[in-house]
């Protein structure tokens, strides 16, 4: 509708006039006179000299009658709201007559205008300038916030076909859109327009979806960019990724002495590197995208003017180091930092008699990083269609791996804090061992130090096995052994619950996943089993009764498929609710398998022996369960 569109800003509120036949003394308004049904509806008043028998009906400019908008009857007036539907469907856009009908006689008539049609944006794209990252594209464009000249900004380009509002938010999006963190708003006519976002310096890292909202004067509203990954139906809007030093290693173990590939994106003349060592550090860690620990190498400098455009590879020699978690610490010219972890496998594995797993795969399974660049994080937790996650991917927060600090450093720290010295496997490290034997024979005790929740068939077998043969497990978060995985190709492919293969976890760990409420609730345990298993609570100074820290955020729970010799040492108790208590467990097996469960997805992070968040109690009943577990 080409002359609607050339309508001015006032006619939103234009009232609409009536039309009286001085032959029937009718009159007939209509308000407005143009509308939108998918925003507002007209109101149809008629006013007759005397009572007669009238319809309302809709009709074409040429005179075809459509349909009644108020069918036949006696009356005299009548008032009522019109929706622009006839027979239940919206009208098609145009230009018609509303007609008062009597018996072979048209009283009255008056025009309205149906436009239900929201404005649109063709050609729409956004660019960063005429030097574009590797791998944007027309609806993806890469910046570098730094104020060097070169992506500092990001524009959308559109034309938009009629006079609209148009509202530009910027959303920093992992799984569903919050609240915006930019809003660009502008009143623009036909034609080519362009805004730009513009983010400041020390914007986080990651990629933000440029919603765009299109209003007319009618109310006429077009959307680009659902709200939620698993959305439909909805046209794309364009995404910025804002580039800070994103860096990860092609392989999560190495061994002493080897040589490692990693991989650096970055916009920057010029980055300082160093390894540190995560664990042994006195710094405490206050932020989540935030890793400290001790020096490992000196500083060193890469000239990066040659990749400033790009992603690029880098050989790292892996020194001769004790086993343990490192990561490589990039800073840009600006002060940008990143972070790539990696594990240190030992060099001969089953180097000690005890090996700390860190859950390498749920890391990445819970890694919102948007590799394909549509704005969502690349994990079926952004969105049920997906069904797998690249495992090669640098960590979303500046690298370091989803709630690091809560659930992993702690316990890090402690090890270190008391001298333990382990070998420390990535998830993958484990399946090194051909056999459960095998694994039994290089181990008196393996600890789950971290959420372990996708697991291999193969790791499955291999843990169960070992239990079988007497070997010590130790479980110090929650969800554990949940979800079948594949690793297929560099990606983690989700299957099905153990628990639904005739495998649930609660036979192998003692307990099993109960409830999760992200944290919404948490409590202390009470302690219930101080005299069935005095040892565990030996010199913590707690009795049955007695209480002691906070937790919750996911909780394990035993089931009839708990080993029959499981005793619950100490419950949160119904936390989530009337009977949805957590429970932390303890069972030993014929073989002489010994197998503690915390119960809680934070236990492990609580167990910091120094600092202002000690606690004794726990710190000793770590210490109580270690003794007893790390001998054969």
């Amino acid at each position: 509708m080409p002359s609607l569109r050339a309508l001015p800003l006032g006619l939103a509120a234009l009232a609409a006039g009536a039309l009286t036949s001085a032959a029937s003394a009718a009159t007939l308004e209509v308000v407005p006179r143009t509308f939108s049904p998918r925003v507002a509806e007209a109101t149809v008043r008629l006013e007759l000299e005397r009572p007669r028998r009238v319809g309302v009906a809709l009709v074409t400019r040429d005179g075809r009658r459509l349909g009644w908008i108020s069918r036949p009857r006696m009356r005299r007036t009548l008032t009522m709201r019109w929706s622009g539907r006839l027979g239940g469907q919206v009208v098609a856009d145009g230009r018609y007559r509303i007609e008062v009908v009597a018996p072979a006689r048209r009283l009255a008539a008056a025009s309205v205008v149906v436009d239900a049609t929201a404005p649109r944006l063709a050609e729409l794209d956004v660019t960063s300038g005429d030097r574009p990252y590797e791998g944007d594209g027309r609806l993806l464009a890469t910046v570098s916030p730094n104020r060097d000249g070169l992506r500092d900004r990001a524009t959308v380009r559109f034309r938009l076909d009629e006079r609209a509002i148009v509202t530009l938010e910027v959303y920093g999006a992992r799984r569903a859109l919050g609240g915006p963190v930019r809003t660009i708003t502008a009143a623009l006519g036909p034609g080519r327009h362009r805004l730009v976002w513009e983010p400041r310096p020390g914007t986080p890292p990651g990629t933000y979806i440029l919603r765009l909202t299109a209003t007319d004067v009618l109310g006429n509203r077009r959307l680009y960019g659902a709200t939620r990954a698993a959305a439909r139906g909805i046209p794309r809007a364009p995404v910025v990724r804002v580039l800070g030093v994103d860096a990860w290693f092609t392989r999560r173990s190495y061994a002493p002495g080897g040589r490692a590939w990693l991989v650096v994106a970055a916009d920057s003349r010029r980055l300082s590197v160093q390894i540190l060592r995560a664990g042994p550090e006195s710094e405490p860690t206050f932020r989540n995208d935030e890793l400290k620990g001790v020096v490992v190498t000196p500083p060193g400098g890469l000239d990066w003017r040659g990749h400033r455009s790009s992603p690029a590879a880098v050989r790292v020699r892996i020194g001769d180091w004790p086993s343990g978690l490192y990561f490589t610490r990039l800073v840009s010219g600006d002060g940008t930092v990143g972070y790539a972890p990696f594990v240190v496998r030992p060099k001969t594995l089953g180097a000690h008699r005890i090996a700390v797993v860190l859950p390498t795969d749920t890391w990445q399974a819970y890694n919102f990083y948007d590799a394909d660049g549509d704005g969502w994080g690349d994990t079926w937790y952004a969105s049920e269609r997906i069904a797998t996650a690249d495992l090669t991917r640098p960590h979303l927060n500046r690298g370091v791996p989803y709630r690091f600090r809560s659930y992993d450093l702690a316990f890090l720290r402690w090890l270190s804090l008391r001298g333990k010295e382990v070998d420390f496997l990535a998830d993958e490290d484990v399946e090194r061992f051909r056999r459960g034997e095998d694994l039994s024979a290089a181990y008196d005790l393996i600890v789950f130090a971290g959420h372990h929740e996708y697991v291999t068939a193969r790791m499955y077998d291999l843990v169960e096995r070992y239990r079988d043969l007497g070997g010590n497990l130790m479980f110090l978060s929650a969800n554990n052994f949940f979800w079948k995985v594949d690793r297929q190709g560099g990606r983690l492919v989700r299957r099905e619950l153990w628990r639904e293969l005739g495998r649930p976890e609660a036979q192998l760990i003692g307990v099993q996943y109960l409830a999760n409420d992200d944290g919404s609730r948490q409590a202390p345990f009470m302690v219930t089993g101080a005299e069935v298993l005095p040892w565990a609570f030996e010199g913590t100074g707690l009795e049955n009764g007695d209480t002691f820290g906070l937790y919750g955020i996911e909780i394990d729970a035993t089931s009839p498929d708990s080993p029959a010799a499981t005793h619950v040492l100490a419950a949160v108790p119904d936390v989530f609710g009337p009977g949805r208590s957590a429970q932390m467990t303890y069972y030993e097996t014929a073989a002489g398998a010994k197998v503690f469960a915390a119960g809680v997805l934070n236990f492990g992070g609580s167990v910091l022996p120094v600092g202002r968040l000690r606690d004794p109690a726990v710190t000793r009943l770590l210490d109580n369960l270690w003794a007893r577990l790390s001998v054969p």
